[in-house]
């Protein structure tokens, strides 16, 4: 076989701090090549006096700025006479090859007669074990796909000559004659996707593409990581890359398959665009936009290049197919980039290239992605709380619903609770026009998230809270405590503190949320005072959604952060900027999404000291004693003796004997006091006959404390160091800390769950009830010296915290007294007035009861058993009249549905782009032939 004759064309635009480096590597070839020129693109810096200096002035064409890669190379030929069994080696000005890279490709060219396109392994520039490329492939929407990871290093894993679909033209060997075949690199492309088209249509035409990756070179990618600027076109680098893309797929697929692509190519820039939006980046989200209209508005341009495109298209597909990205790959790059914004990080896709940002030179630890996943402290801090959560709650699991004390048995599902928040007009009890308690459709959005499971969605924030608790506080104080055996040892105290217990037995859902919330609470407070005031302001957002969220089950959540939040503007206001902003955009979030339902707690503000669920005098001790409420136990059922908690306050107490952070233990100490003393002032109000639940106010103390020891336990590592008396009380003062979750966790996984929360509870409304009044019935419920009035169903969450007019409930309880007490007379037709048919008494049912109601001639008993009793009122009933809901409601429904988005979309953390790189151009390279 006959030596190839080689021609080399080396194309350099404003590349002068790489070029001379890319011409030493081609001149030391270990086989030269046979011809070589160089072309100049209007470059502003050295690069045309390198090249004249390597190559000769003889062997320099110059151009204009405007001139493209594709166009520089077929100048170039134009000019040189045809050779025998020639091929020509592209390379970048930015590309540099190794001494032996052409001997490689030729070697593999000879070994594979059908072999026309041949690429090397491409490395990055700076990290010179990095892997850029070993062939390249794109989906069927044309998202590139080197098959690498990012920051993957190349250890020979990808290593072998193999057939792809496309390699770069930095370092591209191509026979000369199929160049000519083909038509060479396409001018529309003056940048980005030339390579995969020229790629495409030679293995159109019965060729094959290689990566030999035993020939390598140093690509620095200048132009797709914007290292210098690009001439060729007006749009920027990433517009540029998207709309080529597109157009080489829907050019170069057969028709169908390029409808289906067309298709995808639509919907996924829709949804692309839509997380650039969230993402912060609407540069990004106009150029996706701007890319995939540039091909739908010029149909007669795309359909010109699959005209021309149209021999061996269809029967070149079958053997391209198999190399395209799969389906699955691409859905789940789509998933990874959809996370990645979520998670405010820079994801490789999108970029021309699958690198990773360059200034990051660590090493991955390649120990395996399970291995690193289950080494994680939190990881198994979540596990051990998520087992005892289970054993402790092991009576709970049953046949019926959950429910008890402040829970009402959990019924329906996600559209029966969206239906109920956004319905003008409720149909229940004795109908109101009121609006619905706004945790309800967070609730109902959980409940979608469940596959429409509302019991699925209470019981994790319910009966999960306490794994919840403790993931929320170990991953949001990572920027507050640095140490990771503090931050265990802080999230498992506070998981197992006695408000998370007690809240638990109670089935006091509110207090199980905002106390997940609270450490989330703390982490954006923090982030509030950063010096980066984007960052802080995004904090500020998203801390007034989420106490937003909070106020809407606990409404006492939003005066106990005011004050806070209040205090910390007037102390740090000044020498934070932006603070005072952030603050009160924090306290006008929750004000204007609980509107209207915020302004009735306004009028009744002892609707303030309640909280989701039921109001039942028998959870709360009416005298709390002083040593529980300053061991952070609200009183009710299901809490641990008081001493508990004693090792947590003896460790902060401990904190006041250091010299040093006397100001962290001053905050600390001074939220602890205030969460106290404001549990104090809640357990000595009463609302609606009660007093009301210190829970939140005492969580928020306990976590001032917890913060505070835990951000002072470095100075135990001291105390040991110093040996002797200091290293014992060190010894001491973590014996101590560590008995409050050792010993709370012991105690509940010994007791279990001790309260009316139950997993048996029973449909408050009997069967046979909800079938004998199919015509708008109410039906009386008496349990006890309590009533209340249903209608079909047993109550949704939230339905029974709808205000019901003074008069109407005042009329009713008259009756229902008189009813229960024997008076007899009008009783049983006040009842019917207000569309009461049944009256149903709940287990269990004594005998007096029994004969006083059947005594009651207005009365027909229909059943009785150990279930209870029920009997139907024999005056007409009136039907409870449909009135019309406010004007505004469905409006504003809509606002807040709006408004929920923008403050969604300004607290996303957005997505970090690498900064464009400041390369210092180097001294020029002096090389010669």
């Amino acid at each position: 076989m006959s030596r190839p004759f080689v021609t080399a064309i080396v194309v350099a635009h404003d590349g002068g701090r790489w070029l001379g480096e890319t011409l030493q590597g081609l001149l030391r070839q270990s086989r030269l090549p046979d011809r070589v020129a160089g072309v100049d693109n209007g470059s502003r810096d050295n690069s045309a006096a390198l090249i004249k200096q390597a190559l000769g002035e003889g062997n320099l064409l110059g151009l204009p700025r405007s001139t493209g890669f594709g166009e520089a190379v077929a100048q170039v030929l134009d000019r040189l006479p045809y050779a025998d069994e020639e091929w020509i080696w592209l390379l970048h000005d930015d590309c540099a090859p190794d001494p032996h890279a052409l001997e490689a490709l030729l070697w593999a060219a000879q070994q594979d007669p059908k072999a026309a396109v041949l690429g090397p392994k491409l490395r990055d520039w700076l990290d010179r074990r990095r892997l850029l490329e070993v062939g390249v492939t794109v989906d069927r929407t044309g998202r590139r796909d080197t098959g690498l990871e990012p920051r993957e290093f190349d250890q020979g894993q990808h290593d072998g000559t193999r057939e792809v679909l496309s390699v770069s033209t930095a370092g591209m060997l191509i026979r000369r004659d199929v160049w000519e075949r083909v038509g060479g690199l396409d001018p529309f492309f003056p940048l980005f996707r030339d390579d995969l088209d020229l790629c495409w249509r030679v293995r159109n035409a019965g060729h094959r593409v290689l990566v030999v990756t035993s020939a390598v070179a140093w690509h620095a990618e200048a132009a797709a990581r914007r290292r210098r600027r690009i001439t060729v076109s007006g749009d920027h680098p990433r517009r540029l890359d998207r709309r080529n893309a597109i157009f080489v797929i829907m050019a170069n697929l057969p028709f169908r398959a390029m409808l289906w692509a067309l298709l995808r190519n639509v919907f996924g820039s829709l949804f692309r665009t839509v997380l650039y939006v969230v993402g912060k980046q609407p540069a990004s989200a106009l150029d996706e936009l701007v890319a995939l209209g540039s091909i739908l508005i010029h149909p007669f341009r795309l359909l010109g290049a699959r005209r021309a495109r149209r021999d061996g298209r269809k029967k070149g597909y079958n053997r391209i197919r198999r190399l395209l990205t799969p389906p699955g790959e691409a859905y789940r790059r789509l998933a990874d980039m959809a996370q990645s914004f979520l998670a405010g990080e820079s994801a490789a896709e999108g970029r021309h290239h699958a690198s990773a940002d360059e200034d990051d030179a660590v090493a991955i630890d390649d120990s395996g992605s399970v291995k690193r996943f289950l080494g994680r402290p939190g990881l198994w801090l979540v596990a051990a709380l998520t087992v005892i959560t289970l054993v402790a709650e092991r009576s709970l699991p049953g046949d019926g619903l959950l429910g008890g004390g402040a829970l009402v048995p959990v019924s329906g599902g996600a559209s029966d609770l969206w239906g109920f928040y956004t319905e003008g007009f409720h149909d229940i009890g004795l109908g109101s026009t009121d609006w619905a308690p706004p945790y309800v459709a967070v609730v109902a959005a959980l409940s979608t998230l469940a596959l429409g499971k509302t019991w699925l969605a209470v019981s994790v924030l319910l009966l999960g809270s306490v794994p919840l608790a403790g993931a929320c506080a170990y991953l949001a104080t990572r920027r507050i405590v640095p140490a990771v055996s503090a931050r265990m040892w802080l999230a498992a105290t506070y998981a197992l503190l006695p408000v998370a217990t007690g809240a638990i037995a109670a089935g006091r859902l509110g207090t199980a949320v905002v106390f997940v919330l609270l450490p989330v609470y703390a982490n954006l407070g923090v982030q509030l005072m950063a010096p980066d005031r984007r960052r802080a302001r995004r904090a500020a957002w998203g801390f007034g959604l989420l106490l937003a969220v909070g106020t809407a089950f606990v409404p006492l959540v939003y005066p106990l952060v005011a004050v806070l939040a209040v205090l910390a503007a007037v102390a740090y206001g000044g020498v934070r900027r932006g603070l005072t902003v952030s603050i009160a955009i924090v306290l006008a979030v929750p004000v204007a999404l609980l509107l209207p339902w915020l302004a009735g707690l306004v009028t009744d503000p002892g609707r303030i000291l309640l909280e989701a669920g039921l109001h039942d005098p028998a959870l709360v001790d009416q005298a709390l004693a002083p040593q529980a409420l300053l061991t952070f136990s609200p009183g009710g059922p299901g809490l641990p003796p008081f001493w508990v908690t004693a090792g947590l306050i003896a460790t902060a107490l401990a904190a006041l004997l250091l010299r040093r952070q006397r100001m962290i233990v001053a905050i600390g100490w001074g939220i602890a006091l205030y969460g106290v003393l404001a549990a104090i002032l809640v357990s000595r109000i009463s609302v609606a006959g009660a007093r009301a639940w210190p829970g939140v106010p005492l969580a928020l103390a306990a976590t001032g404390l917890l913060v505070l020891a835990g951000l002072t336990a470095h100075r135990l590592r001291e105390l040991r160091a110093g040996g002797g008396i200091k290293k014992a009380a060190a010894a001491l003062v973590i014996a101590v800390a560590f008995s409050t979750p050792l010993l709370a966790a012991g105690f509940w996984l010994y007791t279990g769950v001790r309260g009316p929360l139950s997993g048996h509870a029973p449909d408050v409304l009997p069967a046979l009830a909800v079938v004998v009044t199919p015509h708008g019935e109410r039906t009386l419920v008496i349990k006890g010296s309590s009533f209340t009035v249903l209608h079909r169903r047993t109550p949704l969450i939230g339905e029974m915290e709808l205000p019901v007019a003074s008069d109407a409930r005042a009329r009713l309880a008259v009756a229902a007294e008189g009813l229960v007490g024997g008076r007899g007379g009008t009783d049983a037709a006040e009842l019917a007035k207000q569309g009461v048919a049944l009256v149903v008494v709940a287990p269990p049912v004594s005998d007096e009861l029994v004969r006083t109601l059947d005594s009651q001639p207005s009365l027909q008993r229909e059943s009785l058993s150990d279930a209870g009793g029920m009997w139907r009122v024999a005056e007409p009933f009136t039907r409870v009249p449909v009135r019309p809901g406010d004007a505004l409601h469905t409006p504003w429904l809509w606002t807040q549905a709006a408004l929920v988005l923008v403050v969604l979309v300004l607290a996303a953390p957005g997505r970090r782009e690498p900064a464009v790189e400041q390369v210092e151009a180097p001294a020029p390279v002096l090389v010669g032939v």
